[in-house]
């Protein structure tokens, strides 16, 4: 299956999957979509991700999803903002906040994908990516 946005597609699958309250979802690999994880995870917003080997040549990335005593998802609400046909980008000083400061966003800077605020601290700027909270 060919996607536009992979991006798009991962925020999708997620939402999706917390909509059902799933444990877990399997999204198609890349360095980026490891990446999001990766800060999903440190922020507390998933359980654990880990990148499955594929038999063939695609990589599968687990994501465990994470629910409190209620099972409320630690994830309510995902947005995609820069898309292929409309990149969006920030300065360091245009940092865009979320919620403000419960949630997050994801920026893909010089100096790897970062949240808004590890950004703002390093003082660089980049594509805003998506917002998560």
């Amino acid at each position: 299956m060919f996607v536009t946005d992979p991006i798009a597609d991962m925020l999708t699958r997620i939402r999706n999957a917390i909509n059902v309250k799933m444990n877990s979802v399997k999204i198609p690999s890349s360095r980026m979509k490891v990446e999001i994880a990766r800060i999903l995870y440190e922020e507390g917003f998933i359980g654990s991700y880990e990148v499955i080997k594929g038999e063939s040549i695609n990589d599968i990335i687990e994501i465990r999803l994470e629910y409190d005593s209620g099972k409320t998802s630690m994830i309510t609400g995902l947005k995609r903002v820069s898309k292929p046909g409309l990149r969006v980008y920030t300065e360091k000083k245009n940092t865009p906040r979320v919620l403000g400061g419960s949630g997050i966003a994801i920026l893909s800077t010089s100096k790897g994908v970062m949240t808004g605020k590890k950004a703002k601290k390093l003082g660089v700027g980049g594509e805003v990516i998506c917002y998560v909270w």
